[in-house]
């Protein structure tokens, strides 16, 4: 029993002075107290230790070592000095496009979650969704006034291509200088405001969103805004604000698609020609392909590699990537002809060059900028991308939760709406998760970029997970429309989004590329407290501050690694009682407290994963993919809890706040536990198991009930249901397919008393149903309906039958040649007549 105590009492010390980050000579002190108690005397025989001698006297020796460590001198010489040549002696060399990358961006909240103790007060610091007066106005009005405008049919099918309306609205209105400042001559909009515009277009049109899109993400606007000298700033901002200038950006190629610094397209600096004049210029050679607006351009950005043979820059000969600015009618310049990417009707094709020669002053911030594209794109990239994709992805889902509520409660099959049956509930609850949480994180994220954060990391995930679960969505509304979704036509309204998803997890970054390579690989560097300063001080030319330096760093991380170890498993042993939650957390306490416990073991689990496997984390790709995963449902989640205060916590989001909680905490555990399973030093993987799940994985999804009990509040109309379709198009307009649904609900629900006498009287036999029946006549003539109730129904009747209707053509109209011929394929609807 004294043998059990005494186990106990060093275990609770060194768990307590782990979590407290403890210096070694307070490890030293301690341990030395604990041995002389146990050793002196009464004490002594009480726990059977030996008295001092030369037996006793070898428990001391864990104390000198503990001592010595203490000691900056003889640590360096001990531990410190020969741990830092091994590590310069084995750690690869960081390329300068790596270093750009990292360097790239700005570290935020996601280091909160790296660290294992999150602040959540940093969290609650990022400002509410805000928008200005003049931000809120363009919303509600030229963007509602597009959103009118657009013919999707028209858009997609019929023309292929955005109407030269379209365009001219666009460019008129400002859409295209969206993120131009106003002392340029663009609207100078915040990253929020520009993420609910383009939410709203891609809820009425993808295609037409990818046009707005693009002159608002990464390229040459953004690229000259931000590095251009003064004289391009003053030519072309102005020009691309008001859509003189269509720009385009060239990056991708036949051989570098993920791998862009691998491209091939060079450049080399010479003199030469231009406007009759020689002067120091680059000579060009390029092969781009799916390149976004590029058929429409009229300016093309350009990535390339740079080469100086001759030094005439004195940079030497290899410079690096370096970006351009060409006018698509330069001579030499080929504008390809159109890629279909999935079918879509917005501008997307190659271009190409061969041997032509640029001036030096066309280069993107000018010949001082030579060189740098690489750190240029990164730095934008970490901003742009975490607007564009998770924009129109979170209002994409927006959409499917609309449509689909609306449909399943119109849609009636046994008797009932399919809404009410449980099959179908569980995929509307899917969508209902979605929506939610993609617009939390999606606000959040751009309330960060907003305040001037280029959030890389955070970018990075929310690009590959808010479209994964947009896809999610789509193929569950197509799943409840069933064969209403897969026929096209004008009155479909499902189409365009399921053509489109494919493009959104392609582009910007393939999503196995972003999720496997990208977002744990560049958070373990950037995020963790300690390694990134580890490998910066061991590739320090100067050795002795490299030394120095390092010295900090790894008593920094060998204290915050022995923190992780005691954190993850007490919290986990205990269930997370004892985890941080901060103070107001009314109602969300529990989740804040599971949050900390899980951030404990994610940075236990990635210390150690970098630790053991080191260079060799980029080939283990099933197993940062995993960890990729687990971070993502931290930081939405952490997005869902603050998007719930930011709503002022209504009563009726909490069912969905559970949900969405339970739902990330069980995927979290999945993701961690593949991780573990998998992992391959037998050690590591064994601490990891015990710390991480302690008693075994206890976190279960949300259950039967609670999704049926967010079925119930979500999916009527009502302030759930439009909050949580906030800041998407809704028509009311009876003759637009998504208006009619709008329509058709509230005639639906108005008339629900009156039907269900109808379907009584059909279920008794009174009323017989059968086409070439007037049931409501016979309704009123046995006196189950009054006139004005058959009258309403019977409007309704004819609602529900174009809701439920597809649209069917001529065979002959949609032959291509008949749509070269200059015809429009514009459908008939098959109604079934009464």
């Amino acid at each position: 029993m004294s043998e059990v105590l005494l186990a106990a009492v060093t275990i609770a010390l060194a768990l307590a002075l782990a979590l407290h980050r403890s210096p070694i000579w307070l490890w030293a002190l301690v341990a030395a107290a604990l041995l002389f108690v146990v050793q002196s005397g009464v004490t002594a025989g009480a726990f059977g230790l030996p008295a001092p001698g030369p037996l006793g006297l070898l428990a001391w020796l864990p104390v000198a070592v503990l001592a010595a460590l203490a000691v900056p001198p003889l640590r360096r010489s001990l531990l410190i000095s020969p741990a830092f040549s091994m590590v310069r002696g084995i750690l690869p060399k960081v390329s300068d496009t790596e270093t750009q990358a990292l360097e790239a961006g700005t570290v935020g909240f996601d280091a909160e979650l790296f660290s294992g103790e999150p602040d959540w007060h940093k969290l609650r610091a990022v400002p509410a969704i805000t928008l200005t007066a003049e931000e809120r106005s363009f919303l509600d009005g030229p963007t509602e006034e597009l959103c009118r405008m657009i013919d999707d049919w028209k858009v997609r099918f019929e023309e292929k291509q955005i109407p030269e309306e379209i365009w001219d609205f666009v460019k008129r209105h400002g859409f295209l200088g969206m993120l131009i400042s106003k002392a340029h001559g663009g609207l100078g909009f915040s990253a929020q405001a520009q993420s609910l515009i383009l939410g709203k277009v891609s809820s009425r049109s993808p295609d037409v969103a990818t046009i707005v899109m693009v002159p608002n993400s990464l390229g040459p606007g953004e690229l000259i805004e931000k590095y251009g000298t003064d004289e391009q700033k003053h030519h072309y901002l102005p020009r691309l604000a008001r859509g003189e200038e269509v720009p385009c950006f060239s990056l991708t190629g036949p051989t570098s698609g993920s791998d862009a610094a691998t491209m091939r397209d060079i450049g080399y600096v010479t003199r030469g020609e231009h406007e009759g004049r020689e002067t120091l210029g680059i000579r060009l050679s390029w092969d781009k392909r799916y390149i976004t607006l590029g058929p429409q351009a009229t300016l093309v950005g350009l990535a390339f590699r740079l080469f100086d043979r001759d030094n005439l820059l004195g940079k030497g000969e290899d410079l690096g990537i370096t970006l351009a600015l060409v006018p698509a009618k330069h001579p030499g310049v080929n504008i390809g002809r159109r890629h279909l990417p999935s079918g879509a009707a917005f501008p997307n094709g190659p271009n190409w060059g061969r041997d032509v020669f640029i001036p030096m002053d066309w280069v993107i911030g000018g010949a001082e900028m030579a060189g740098q594209g690489w750190r240029m794109l990164m730095e934008c990239l970490s901003a742009g991308r975490a607007i564009s994709l998770p924009s129109s992805s979170t209002a994409g889902a927006k959409a499917m939760l609309r449509f689909t509520s609306a449909y399943a409660r119109i849609r009636r099959q046994f008797g009932l709406p399919i809404s009410h049956m449980e099959g179908i509930e569980e995929p509307l609850v899917r969508i209902v998760e979605t929506a939610y949480v993609n617009e939390a994180a999606r606000g959040v994220t751009a309330a960060m970029v907003s305040r001037g954060e280029k959030p890389a990391v955070i970018s990075a995930l929310m690009k590959y997970q808010t479209t994964e679960r947009m896809r999610r969505s789509v193929n569950d509304a197509m799943d409840i429309h069933g064969g209403r979704a897969i026929c096209d036509g004008p009155s479909n309204y499902l189409q365009a989004a399921y053509q489109m998803v494919p493009v959104g997890i392609t582009v910007e970054g393939a999503n196995i590329l972003t999720r496997t390579l990208i977002t744990f690989a560049q958070g373990a560097l950037r995020a963790h407290p300690y390694l990134y300063k580890e490998v910066q001080a061991a590739q320090n030319p100067d050795a002795r501050a490299g030394l120095a330096a390092f010295d900090e760093a790894f008593s920094g991380h060998v204290a915050y690694s022995l923190a992780n170890v005691a954190g993850a498993f007490v919290h986990n042993l205990t269930g997370g009682a004892f985890a941080n939650a901060p103070e107001k957390a009314y109602g969300t306490a529990e989740w804040y407290r599971q949050l900390s416990r899980s951030s404990r073991s994610f940075a236990l689990v990635s210390d150690l994963t970098v630790a053991t496997l080191g260079g060799g984390l980029k080939t283990k790709q099933k197993l940062t993919g995993r960890l990729a995963d687990a971070l993502s449902e931290l930081y939405m989640l952490s997005c869902v809890l603050k998007r719930f205060e930011d709503d002022g916590k209504p009563a009726s989001d909490e069912r969905i706040v559970e949900l969405a909680a339970r739902n990330a905490l069980h995927r979290f555990d999945e993701a961690m536990a593949g991780v573990i399973d998998n992992f391959p030093v037998a050690p590591a993987r064994l601490l990891m198991r015990l710390c991480v799940f302690p008693l075994g994985r206890r976190r279960k999804p949300a259950s039967d009930a609670l999704a049926r009990q967010v079925a119930r509040v979500a999916l009527e109309p009502g302030e759930v249901r439009d909050r949580l379709t906030r800041d998407i198009y809704v028509s009311k307009d009876v003759d637009d397919p998504t208006g009619l649904l709008e329509v058709t609900l509230a005639k639906v629900l108005a008339a629900a008393p009156v039907e269900k006498k109808l379907e009584k009287a059909i279920r008794d036999g009174i009323v017989r149903r059968y086409h070439g029946i007037d049931w409501f006549e016979q309704a009123m003539e046995k006196g189950v309906l009054t006139e004005s109730e058959a009258s309403q129904l019977r409007e309704l009747e004819r609602l529900v039958a174009r809701v439920v209707a597809v649209d069917h053509f001529d065979p002959a109209e949609v032959r291509p040649n008949y749509m070269k011929a200059g015809h429009n394929a514009r459908a008939g609807v098959q109604i079934a007549a009464q």
